[in-house]
């Protein structure tokens, strides 16, 4: 169990049967009274955020997360399907769910699922991952009025800014923590 004074932001709580995190916490010491501890937490089932302010010596329950070894399969109609390496236990999250995650993953990519229960509830990416230009404007040489950078659409149907040296065609590297362009990859 934690108390009031574990609060931080990242900690994962169990809220009325849900899995909960924080993403902002307030500590305000009032001058007579108990302390109190404002935080904004966010569902981790259904996204949504709220608002909940605790008084000292309130204990909360910690969510019963587990992150498991994954690797992705396919997509089909109900969300994106994963196979556990150990079990071959197969785990589809929904799209909504995965966000913009979803734009990078590749056919066999190796995960990790962060499952509650038996329910998968996020994905933790590669830090970088290699995909190929599926569409990009043609750069013409002393066009430099537009600056150094234009858009273009990988495999996924990522879109994002490229250097106007990359053509359709090129492998790059992208950053899937902040979805921007990092460099060519050599075939």
């Amino acid at each position: 169990m934690y108390t009031c004074s574990d609060l931080k932001k990242g900690l994962k709580l169990l809220i009325d049967g849900e899995p909960h995190v924080i993403v902002q916490f307030d500590f305000t010491k009032p001058g007579k009274g108990q302390a109190l501890y404002k935080c904004k937490l966010r569902n981790m089932l259904t996204g949504a955020l709220f608002d909940r302010t605790y008084r000292s010596g309130e204990s909360f329950e910690p969510a019963s997360l587990e992150e498991r070894d994954m690797q992705y399969l396919y997509q089909d109609e109900t969300g994106y399907v994963f196979m556990d390496q150990r079990t071959y236990e197969q785990v589809t999250i929904p799209e909504d769910v995965l966000g913009d995650d979803k734009y990078f993953l590749i056919d066999n990519m190796e995960v990790k699922v962060l499952m509650f229960g038996e329910r998968g509830i996020g994905v933790t990416l590669p830090n970088f991952v290699n995909l190929r230009v599926t569409k990009a404007e043609p750069w013409v040489k002393g066009d430099t009025a537009a600056g150094n950078s234009k858009p273009a659409t990988v495999e996924t149907g990522y879109t994002l800014q490229v250097p106007s040296f990359v053509e359709e065609g090129t492998l790059i590297q992208i950053d899937t923590r902040t979805g921007e362009y990092v460099t060519r990859v050599k075939e």
